[in-house]
């Protein structure tokens, strides 16, 4: 089949303003940001290992590529994350729906929980890694407790969101506790529940670089430190930016699951 011009000028032509429109502000200021560093770099007078210039991340980012480390590194990072996200998601998730639905329950562990939140992970950090060792399982720990309560209140909030009149309306009809659950509180408390799920995605970031940064022998954090210890500075930046690209990366696939399963929201 061959689409004549004009049939293809009208089926892609409305979606290129939109691309134009998305596009244009992240290049833009990509490319400013680029342009001053290199700038900043070349005239400054900056030592190279105090501040590389781009050309020499680059340079130092396809190094570790062709070498396989910044894959390598870049993999068990994205378990650990992969993992903390999983248990505390899920964790989180059922935790906040009986918190929820039980004003008792909440009021004996709300204290607990808060406090837990007041405890930098950074400080208990290390003891986790001597309860569990150095490798992906305390890293996967130190992000589900990240990511927990965030999740935490925003199954909270969006439970307690559903309107009183879907309850009356599902009892009418004699529906079961499962039924309500799948059919009223699950689509009503979505939007809340994945807005959550995007702070949460972020921040697990965060939690394996603190555990990979206090003990690891690989990782995005074990390459920051090989970084710091050498004055490698270009290798800081390259796993600077693919800690960014992770995060990036992982908040999209949360938009994505909204832009699939909140198209009723408009």
């Amino acid at each position: 089949m061959i689409l004549r011009p004009d049939f293809s000028r009208r089926f892609f032509a409305p979606a290129l303003p939109l691309m134009h429109k998305r596009l244009l502000p992240i290049v833009s200021s990509a490319f400013v940001f680029l342009l001053a560093w290199s700038l900043v770099a070349r005239y400054s007078g900056i030592p190279n290992f105090i501040l590389p210039s781009p050309l020499s991340v680059w340079a130092r980012f396809l190094r570790a590529m062709n070498d396989g480390s910044l894959a390598y590194h870049t993999g068990i990072t994205l378990s650990e994350i992969v993992l903390g996200l999983i248990a505390g998601v899920t964790i989180a998730t059922i935790l906040g729906y009986l918190l929820a639905k039980s004003r008792s329950l909440e009021k004996v562990l709300s204290p607990y929980i808060v406090a837990s939140q007041a405890i930098p992970v950074v400080a208990i950090a290390p003891l986790l890694i001597i309860w569990l060792g150095d490798g992906i399982l305390s890293k996967a720990v130190i992000c589900a407790l990240i990511v927990f309560f965030p999740v935490l209140v925003n199954t909270i909030v969006g439970v307690r969101a559903v309107p009183a009149a879907l309850y009356d309306l599902m009892n009418s009809l004699h529906a079961s506790r499962a039924q309500i659950l799948w059919k009223v509180e699950a689509p009503a408390s979505l939007p809340v529940f994945l807005g959550g799920m995007r702070v949460g995605a972020t921040l697990s970031v965060i939690g394996a670089i603190v555990g990979e940064l206090v003990d690891a022998q690989s990782g995005l954090g074990f390459l920051l430190r090989v970084g710091d210890f050498q004055y490698d500075t270009p290798m800081v930046f390259v796993a600077v930016f693919t800690l960014i690209l992770l995060a990036l990366a992982l908040y999209g696939v949360v938009r994505i699951v909204e832009s699939r399963f909140l198209k009723w929201q408009g």
